[in-house]
């Protein structure tokens, strides 16, 4: 799925109301939701923004949303772990393993 798309979702926008607060119409939502068009950077950086995610997040160049996330992958990774050979992807879900973890040792 496009990542426009599922963001616009994800935040339950209409194409008008993402529209609106790029400042631009409806049918250039669904163009770049159908990637008959690509975004300018104006517009990337204004959607990165709205969804608090990186521009390559939007992109699909990574699927690590936000800085926040990225801290977590840099946490792993110099925690000693042996995680040669593990992509970003595989990063962040050892991360969300090990928060799971801590969070349940908290509920006892």
């Amino acid at each position: 799925m496009n990542r426009i798309k599922q963001l616009r979702e994800e935040f339950q926008f209409s194409q008008n109301d993402l529209a609106q607060r790029l400042g631009g119409a409806p049918s250039s939502i669904a163009m770049y939701e159908k990637e008959e068009r690509k975004p300018s950077m104006e517009v990337l950086i204004k959607l990165s923004e709205i969804f608090n995610c990186s521009i390559d997040y939007i992109l699909g160049k990574t699927d690590i949303r936000n800085i926040d996330e990225l801290k977590q992958v840099e946490f792993a990774n110099a925690g000693g772990l042996d995680t040669k050979g593990l992509d970003d992807d595989d990063l962040l879900e050892l991360q969300r393993q090990i928060d799971y973890i801590k969070k349940m040792k908290n509920k006892k």
